[in-house]
């Protein structure tokens, strides 16, 4: 089963991340964090698959939580969404070098962002692809 962590501090948001990758044809756990911080906890206690993460929210920036991900050697190789609001070429290209995966505006295509995860987690969101 794939598990993907869900970062937004918006209910609804994580709510529509979880309805559109209700499009991905393998079974999908969904660990859901409202802030950066929890998202960090969250990583703690059992791995996940993939991270969609928004930028902006209200303890620590996405940015900061991608950066986290990426200097622990466990977590440098899982695949991020940033997944924001933020459409402007300087927070692109700050979450890219980051390390960000992708990076999809809000609002997003439902097919669009399954699509994505798809590519990124490759034969793990297959369908009858065992973990």
């Amino acid at each position: 089963m794939t598990r993907v962590l869900i970062v937004d501090d918006s209910p609804t948001i994580r709510r529509m991340v979880k309805v559109s990758l209700g499009l991905l044809p393998a079974p999908t756990d969904f660990i859901e964090a409202a802030s950066g911080l929890e998202a960090i906890e969250r990583l703690a206690i059992g791995p996940v698959d993939l991270i969609v993460l928004d930028l902006n929210m209200p303890d620590l920036h996405g940015l900061e939580v991608l950066g986290f991900v990426r200097s622990h050697e466990r977590y440098r190789s899982l695949p991020v969404i940033v997944l924001t609001t933020r459409g402007d070429d300087s927070s692109r290209q700050a979450a890219l070098q980051g390390g960000a995966s992708a990076y999809l505006t809000k609002p997003f295509t439902p097919a669009v962002l399954a699509a994505e995860v798809s590519r990124l987690l490759g034969s793990t969101a297959s369908p009858g692809a065992a973990k």
